[in-house]
């Protein structure tokens, strides 16, 4: 059994690794496999990003903290996966193998940029530091290559759960950023019950950065160092957005529900595991799957694509907000300033109008090839 999976392995890779130029196609099973790798190795880094936000809120940094390794093995996974399409062309064109290598460059500079960032700077607990988004845009360039390559080669019934999980963890990665406030309001709550879920090391490090004794204002700088208004805009514009272009590529009905749902059920069991493990927990954004089901409802009327950005943005905010409310008064939800959903709207008005334009000027050539 050892000897035929060894010669049926020797034969695939003399088969199939070999040298080429996008665009090659491979067999069906063996494309899914490929992207089958591609969710692998991005959920290995989704694991440890996830488990690296609540380490970070519970005790000092660690280069070689076991979610930094996590992530990182991940991290390898996508620099194989790069290589093996770009030394054999198979399952990308140009533009998607382009997208996926500059993205990995991005990441990959990030990574000592971050090093050299927190050596000088210290801690540097903030989610929203340029070091941090760095990464963040390295695997947003990425998986925008992965979600074009299967959008353009994924067959058969497997090829729109395929999207909608890529774009489930299209979301997360532009979501990130905002499990700052997410943990943070609970670990200011956490505080205020005289309970905190920092170590005191980590306390005493975060209040001698800024020159404090340990103490609520210590606390929140270390916690919520961002303005009230970054997330209802966040919520509105960037969620907004990354939901409204799953919705388009998808073309069903509830496509960006499906992608908040899958992204919300993540984050629930997240909760549990986390909070299971002992450590500090965050606020699940329920919030999203409103943000959503708002998106998905400005499809349902009918209207040409020009002209339901502004309506659907204003619906989308005041969705948005509905739902803050409901969250902050039952659960847990990050400080929200209630004008910011209105900046919110705007921004996403124009970006949803800027992408109905691209798609309708096929600027986006390939992206709007029908199928």
């Amino acid at each position: 059994m050892a000897g035929t999976m060894s010669e049926r392995a020797r034969d695939l890779w003399q088969t199939w690794v070999t040298r080429g130029s996008a665009p090659r196609e491979l067999p069906p099973d063996l494309l899914r496999a490929v992207y089958l790798s591609w969710v692998a190795a991005l959920a290995l880094k989704l694991l440890g990003s996830t488990w690296d936000v609540s380490w970070h809120f519970r005790w000092l940094r660690d280069d070689l903290a076991p979610p930094h390794l996590l992530n990182s093995v991940g991290t390898a996974m996508v620099v194989l996966l790069v290589a093996f399409h770009t030394w054999t062309g198979y399952g990308v064109d140009r533009p998607t193998l382009r997208l996926m290598q500059a993205g990995i460059a991005v990441f990959l500079l990030a990574v000592p940029v971050d090093l050299v960032n927190h050596a000088v700077n210290g801690l540097d607990i903030t989610a929203w530091s340029p070091s941090h988004a760095m990464l963040y845009l390295g695997t947003a360039i990425m998986l925008t290559g992965v979600l074009r390559g299967w959008w353009l080669y994924g067959h058969g019934g497997s090829r729109v759960p395929g999207l909608v999980l890529l774009w489930a963890f299209a979301l997360e990665t532009v979501w990130f950023p905002a499990g700052q406030q997410e943990y943070g309001v609970l670990s200011v709550a956490a505080w205020d019950r005289g309970a905190p879920d920092a170590e005191p090391i980590l306390l005493q490090f975060a209040a001698d950065q800024i020159g404090r004794p340990v103490d609520r204002a210590a606390v929140l700088h270390f916690a919520l160092p961002v303005p009230d208004w970054v997330y209802p805009i966040w919520l509105v514009a960037a969620a907004g957005i990354v939901l409204v272009l799953a919705r388009v590529m998808i073309g069903r009905r509830w496509a960006a529900t499906a992608v908040a749902g899958l992204y919300v059920a993540y984050r629930c069991v997240a909760w549990l595991a986390m909070v299971g493990g002992g450590f500090p927990p965050s606020a699940v954004p329920f919030v999203l799957v409103g943000v959503a089901l708002a998106v998905d409802a400005a499809f349902l009327v009918r209207l040409p694509d020009l002209l339901r950005p502004v309506p659907g943005a204003v619906l989308v905010a005041a969705v948005g907000a509905g739902c803050a409310l409901l969250q902050s008064l039952w659960a847990a939800l990050p400080p929200t300033a209630p004008l910011a959903f209105v900046t919110g709207a705007g921004v996403l008005a124009v970006l949803w109008t800027g992408a109905a334009l691209l798609t309708r000027s096929h600027a986006l050539a390939g992206w709007s090839r029908a199928r």
